[in-house]
């Protein structure tokens, strides 16, 4: 039987690799200030997802009845900021091929993501589901083994992250600043796409 730490590590990359808005949001990020940027953006996913892996995992089920009952607003949330993302994205002039990532715009990569993520009620549905087929949401009492999988959920989403950044990273430098400024307009579009898909959806 494999360790709890290993089934929680395919459960993280598994619900992280579906690309979608967070997906983008890195992917254009990695081209436009590197690897490091991109990681940084996947890191705040995974860390909501470790939050929503937690709940799974330790049965809080006060925590996900109140985020399930409050999915409405969660969504109108959620789909206003990747609204606002998307056309910051869109009007956004391309930037020099020169540009270092700054604290400030690290901590705004990572707080994007995380907010997207943590206001997604569908990522405590998936988790939940995954976990009681496991046997994990009821096992309560099972401390260790709930904080070995959230662990794995962790490193799991996050691993997805370097993956994807490393691979969009290895095509950086064959893009040049006019094709950056197409990859703001279409990103930007695509992710405002989600957006208005997110609010009308609910």
């Amino acid at each position: 039987m494999w360790p709890l730490f290993v089934k929680g590590l395919i459960i993280g990359f598994s619900i992280a690799a579906p690309v979608g808005p967070i997906g983008l949001l890195c992917i254009r990020k990695t081209l436009l200030q590197g690897m490091s940027a991109g990681v940084v953006s996947g890191l705040g996913a995974a860390a909501a997802d470790a939050i929503y892996g937690s709940i799974a995992a330790f049965g809080i089920t006060v925590i996900a009845q109140f985020l399930l009952e409050q999915q409405v607003l969660l969504k109108l949330i959620g789909g206003s900021f990747l609204c606002f993302l998307g056309y910051k994205s869109f009007t956004a002039a391309p930037p020099d091929s020169t540009l270092q990532v700054k604290s400030t715009g690290i901590f705004k990569a990572f707080l994007s993501t995380f907010l997207l993520t943590i206001t997604n009620p569908m990522t405590i549905l998936s988790f939940a589901g995954i976990f009681a087929g496991l046997g994990i949401g009821t096992a309560v009492g099972d401390r260790l083994g709930a904080v070995q999988m959230v662990a794995g959920v962790f490193a799991g989403s996050l691993l997805w992250w370097f993956v994807l950044s490393g691979c969009i990273s290895a095509f950086r430098e064959k893009v040049n600043e006019r094709n950056l400024g197409l990859v703001n307009k279409i990103s930007g579009l695509v992710i405002m796409l989600f957006g208005i898909v997110a609010i009308i959806g609910r």
